[in-house]
């Protein structure tokens, strides 16, 4: 499975066993986890939302100050740059040191989406602008998840403007709206994903936001109906399974869930990821 799929696993035990891949430390969610919006309509207050200087200076506190030095340093010539192409390659820089050195991969992925913007490259536009939803998917943080839904949906549209046609960067700007506390009603974000997918059921992407969308919203029936369309059109995408798992357990259809963690154990090999599904059936039969 692409590292990929497993940065977008959110809930339950879908979480748990992506740690054992790509090491997630988020913790299990035991309750339904709802779109931001909701969350905060429901609360009354909202959380302001981040600026890029407050993440960074967030990110720099667990720095060295060599660490810290070297990113000054980049940040300083990206400033005094004047060119173009100095700039993209600063920001470059930033990226690959922020990523592969730092293993801070939003912040990573933020700074490839600035080079990208100079570039006007669709490919890294949309390729950043993935990895900065992946990390809204897995953020808990008001604050932060609105930084990070309004910077990928920044660079979503960036790359539909270059490629008007470009349906996986709809469903991305209507995901930043699903998840990304960036507007009152998250309903904006379902419709323009359900256009896409309206159009072309086989858009498999879109179903499976649909899907995270059900299970986040208590919609588990059509969160089901949404994961069974991808299941069958993919029987080897394991996200997918375990995610149909997860709707029908909260469904409170356990022989359901019982039948597709069956399935997904069957189709991971890595042994604590299997045992973590076997224990799970055994809590529900």
């Amino acid at each position: 499975m692409k590292k990929q799929q497993y940065l977008l696993l959110s809930g339950g035990l879908i979480l748990f066993i992506g740690l054992f891949f790509f090491g997630n430390t988020i913790p299990p969610k035991t309750t339904p986890a709802q779109p931001a919006s909701t969350v905060h309509a429901a609360a009354g207050d909202a959380m302001p939302a981040m600026t890029t200087a407050e993440v960074v200076a967030q990110a720099k506190t667990k720095l060295s100050p060599a660490q810290a030095g070297r990113i000054a340093q980049l940040e300083n010539s990206v400033v005094r740059g004047d060119v173009k192409d100095q700039q993209i390659k600063v920001y470059n820089q930033l990226a690959s040191f922020w990523d592969d050195t730092l293993h801070q991969h939003i912040l990573g992925a933020y700074y490839t989406g600035e080079a990208a913007k100079l570039e006007n490259s669709e490919k890294k536009l949309t390729f950043a602008a993935r990895l900065l939803l992946e990390g809204l998917m897995e953020e808990d943080n008001p604050g932060r998840q609105n930084w990070l839904a309004t910077n990928a949906k920044s660079l979503f549209e960036k790359s539909l403007e270059l490629n008007p046609a470009n349906d996986s960067a709809k469903i991305g700007i209507g995901a930043c709206y699903m998840f990304g506390n960036i507007a009152p009603n998250p309903m904006q974000g379902i419709l323009a994903i359900r256009e896409v997918v309206e159009k072309n059921p086989d858009n498999m992407y879109g179903q499976m936001m649909l899907g995270i969308g059900g299970i986040r919203s208590g919609q588990y029936d059509k969160a089901i109906e949404r994961f069974t369309t991808v299941v069958n059109k993919q029987p080897d995408n394991i996200e997918a399974v375990l995610y149909l798992a997860e709707a029908c357990e909260r469904a409170g259809n356990k022989a359901d869930a019982v039948k597709w963690y069956k399935v997904a154990a069957q189709k991971i090999a890595v042994p604590e990821a299997k045992q973590a599904i076997e224990e799970r059936i055994k809590a529900l039969q």
